[in-house]
């Protein structure tokens, strides 16, 4: 009997080379627009950049599959040039977020061993407060608009190709993730997850040749490289901003004809408050999907009355990027909007279940439980946690999310907030994220962040800290929002306590630091 090997583990020529078959049959095609540059790349002069930078790190720096490099650059082209590199090599590339402090990066750093830091010369100052670990060989900086990188390291072995095979199941990537009360974890994602992440939101609608898409996350973040690798992998082009910018987002939409960017709620917000928005030419733009948290229907409004549909995305590093969305083919934008507090359902090739936080057991439709997922594009763990991995990778490859989900009789699954978020108030269960979700409903609402409070009576109860949109008037907005509440929700869930701030706090990776929010609300 001939024995099959299990083809994830096989070394195949085609895995990591993401531009490499563009590169030989449409050359010429536009693959990149850096607009920090503001100079075009073709798929040719891509698969050329990253042979010439695959043969310097392995002939002279001696880098070898299994090496790590660590990145930290804004959106510009030299870090699709790592990331093609390493995808020839099987180095492994760990995107820095420049948001962190040096004591986050530090730990991150004596994590994943890099023998070489990529920086630019905009992080100096930052670059300059870390501790060099013991692991590393050499620290480069790219300067301005990277001309002397281009010269130094791109001239020499352009034409020999540096690919080598791979299987689905090494290493390409270390993740870190946004954590607030502890240093982000670091996930290793295969070329297994990128490659099937890749193909499902293709057959979801993105990626293909006739996709124009404005890549908007930045790149230390998977959402960045989310967004580029169906773009490249399937022949469209993707142009990179090098930091988001909403006047200069408004102008790209119209100069290269952009068809769909991916953003946060706050993002949408402030773009569609600038004041290029209302005579922006918008008529390219197709879609965005938002992802990291619901969007509510209020600041989609202004995209669906220009005919924008503004659809809903999920997913986690360990188990997509890309989990679920809701995109439906023949949805109207106004008809996403009446749906803005669901992501829609699974993404083409994954599974899902909804379960009870204690049993683990499925529950009913209709009933809040723990949402997993599964698919060939979850992570394969986090470096050096093991204890960390267990708890998330669950059996029969399901991973727990640990986000608090509920699908409804229309088949639609919607988020409720997380686990380790819910606090009990008087013997009952509170979601901090559903009461942000009822709030940030109102139009004076800018942002809202909800946690627990003490309380003699009740134990905990809820207390909210508001921005308000600038011509709010806070002595009447306290009564709005509890008028609201008390419209909408249980009274065990109506917030005892209300701040107006400037701004919320957060994580050095951007999310919402509900720590340090605790602990100006207590």
């Amino acid at each position: 009997m001939i024995t099959v090997p299990a083809m994830d583990a096989v070394p195949m020529g085609w895995v990591g080379n993401w531009v490499g078959r563009w590169a030989r049959v449409a050359p010429e095609r536009h693959a990149v627009y850096d607009d920090g540059r503001g100079t075009r790349f073709t798929y040719a002069e891509l698969d050329a950049r990253a042979n010439a930078l695959a043969h310097w790190l392995t002939g002279e720096r001696g880098l070898r599959k299994g090496d790590c490099i660590a990145l930290m650059l804004h959106n510009r082209i030299e870090a699709l040039d790592f990331y093609l590199a390493c995808g020839k090599t099987g180095i492994i590339l760990a995107p820095l977020s420049y948001r962190l402090k040096p004591r986050e990066l530090n730990e991150l750093l004596h994590r994943i061993r890099p023998r070489l830091l990529v920086s630019e010369d905009a992080f100096a100052n930052l670059v300059q407060a870390l501790e060099q670990p013991a692991s590393l060989d050499f620290h480069l900086t790219i300067e301005n608009h990277g001309d002397a990188y281009d010269a130094e390291f791109l001239q020499v072995g352009r034409e020999r190709e540096a690919n080598q095979p791979l299987a689905m199941t090494d290493v390409f990537l270390y993740i870190h993730t946004g954590g607030t009360t502890s240093t982000p974890k670091v996930c290793v994602v295969p070329y297994r997850q990128m490659i099937w992440n890749a193909l499902d939101l293709m057959v979801a609608g993105g990626g293909t040749m006739n996709a124009r898409e404005l890549i908007t996350f930045p790149l230390f973040h998977v959402g960045g490289w989310n967004s580029v690798t169906p773009i490249l992998h399937g022949g469209g082009l993707a142009v990179l901003m090098p930091q988001f910018d909403p006047e200069r987002l408004l102008e790209l939409v119209a100069q290269e004809r952009i068809r769909h960017f991916g953003a946060v709620e706050a993002m949408l917000g402030v773009i569609a408050a600038h004041a290029s928005f209302a005579g922006a030419e918008l008529g390219s733009l197709e879609a965005i999907t938002t992802a990291g948290a619901p969007c509510a229907a209020s600041v989609m409004a202004p995209f669906a009355e220009r005919g924008i549909a503004v659809r809903q995305a999920y997913g986690l590093t360990e188990a997509g990027p890309s989990n679920f969305i809701h995109a439906p083919p023949e949805a109207s934008a106004d008809r996403l909007r009446h749906h803005s507090d669901s992501i829609g359902t699974v993404m083409p090739h994954g599974d899902y279940c909804i379960v009870d936080a204690e049993s683990l057991a499925p529950v009913p439709v209709g009933q809040p439980g723990v949402l997993c997922m599964r698919s060939p594009h979850n992570f394969a763990g986090y470096l050096g946690e093991p204890e960390r991995t267990r708890v998330a990778l669950l059996a029969d490859g399901w991973v727990y999310s640990g986000d608090l989900a509920v699908e409804g009789d229309d088949g639609l699954v919607r988020i409720l907030g997380r686990v380790d978020n819910m606090f009990i108030s008087g013997g009952e269960n509170v979601s901090p994220e559903e009461i942000e979700q009822v709030i940030e409903a109102l139009p004076i609402v800018q942002q809202v962040a909800v946690v627990a409070a003490p309380d003699q009576r009740w134990g905990r109860v809820p207390a909210v800290a508001v921005v308000l949109q600038d011509d709010a008037d806070p002595a009447a907005a306290e009564e709005t929002i509890l008028a609201h509440c008390r419209e909408h929700l249980a009274g065990f869930k109506i917030p005892k306590r209300i701040r107006f701030m400037r701004q919320l706090p957060v994580t050095g990776a951007g999310k919402l630091d509900r720590r340090t929010l605790q602990a100006e609300m207590a």
